[in-house]
C-alpha cells in the first residue's frame, strides 16, 4: 500500500487528546496533524521524536497533515495508523500473498456479525467453512525484538474474541491475525500485564479453536506492505 501523497519527516512536539499531533516541519514550521490511532502509543509519542507525516489538500479534511510513522534511532519504522493494516492485509489477500489464507476465493471486508460488530475480513469459498478474520495493529515493544498486544486495556478486543469462539461454535473458523507495523521485531505476544482480562478471554478462545496468525510489515516513507509471517507466543513477555 503506497501513501497517497509523499511522507515528510517533522520532529514531534506532543500527543494529545489521542488523534491530535503537533510537530515541527523541516523548515521550522509548527503544525498539528490528526492520530489515527486510539490506543496508548506508549514508547511511540516521546516528544523529540522523528516522525513522517502525509500532507493532503483535501478542503472538506481541517488538519492538512496525518502522522502516518514513527522512525527510531535505529533505523527502524513503526506504522502509527491503524487504518493502515486492514488496507493492507486487503490487497495482500486479493492477490493471494498470504499462503495460511491464499485458497480462499471469496474475500469480503466489514460484514456484520456477532453482537453489533464488524468481521475485518470474511474468508469463503466452495466445500470449505466460512473463515472469518480479525485483524489487529500491533505496535508495542517494550523489549528489543519482541511486539505485544495490546498496548492499553481493549474490552474492544476481548468482546472481538468471544465473538469468534461463537463462530466455531457455529461451525465456522476464525482466526486472530496479528499484524504487527513495525520494522524491529522477530516474534510476538500478548502484553498480559496491560490487559489480564484480554490474556484470559485470548486463552479461552485460543482452547475453543480460535486460530492464530501474525506477520509483519515492510515499512518505508513510500509504503507499506504485508512482510513476513512472525512466531508467535503468548507467553513470551
Amino acid at each position: 500500500m503506497r501513501f497517497q501523497t509523499p511522507l515528510v519527516p517533522a520532529v514531534l512536539i506532543r500527543r494529545y487528546k489521542r488523534f491530535l499531533a503537533d510537530a515541527t516541519l523541516a523548515d521550522g514550521t509548527e503544525i498539528t496533524a490528526h492520530c489515527a490511532n486510539p490506543g496508548s502509543m506508549m514508547g511511540l509519542a516521546e516528544p523529540g521524536s522523528r516522525i513522517w507525516l502525509e500532507p493532503n489538500d483535501d478542503p472538506k479534511k481541517k488538519l492538512k497533515y496525518g502522522w502516518r510513522l514513527v522512525e527510531h534511532d535505529n533505523g527502524h519504522f513503526t506504522g502509527v495508523d491503524t487504518s493502515v493494516p486492514n488496507r493492507a492485509l486487503k490487497a495482500a489477500l486479493l492477490a493471494h500473498e498470504i499462503p495460511e489464507l491464499a485458497d480462499y476465493p471469496m474475500i469480503r471486508p466489514e460484514v456484520k456479525y456477532g453482537q453489533n460488530s464488524r468481521i475485518d475480513f470474511l474468508l469463503s469459498g466452495e466445500d470449505r467453512p466460512d473463515l472469518y478474520v480479525e485483524v489487529k495493529s500491533v505496535t508495542l515493544s517494550r523489549k528489543a525484538g519482541l511486539a505485544e498486544f495490546p498496548d492499553s486495556v481493549t474490552a474492544r478486543g476481548a468482546k472481538h474474541l468471544a465473538e469468534l469462539q461463537e463462530m466455531i461454535a457455529e461451525g465456522h473458523r476464525a482466526m486472530m491475525l496479528y499484524l504487527v507495523q513495525r520494522t524491529d521485531a522477530q516474534k510476538v505476544t500478548l502484553a498480559a500485564d496491560i490487559d489480564p482480562t484480554y490474556a484470559q478471554t485470548f486463552a479461552a478462545a485460543r482452547k475453543a479453536g480460535v486460530e492464530v496468525l501474525a506477520y509483519d510489515c515492510k515499512i518505508t516513507p513510500q509504503e507499506i506492505t504485508i512482510g513476513s509471517r512472525l512466531p508467535f507466543e503468548a507467553d513470551a513477555a
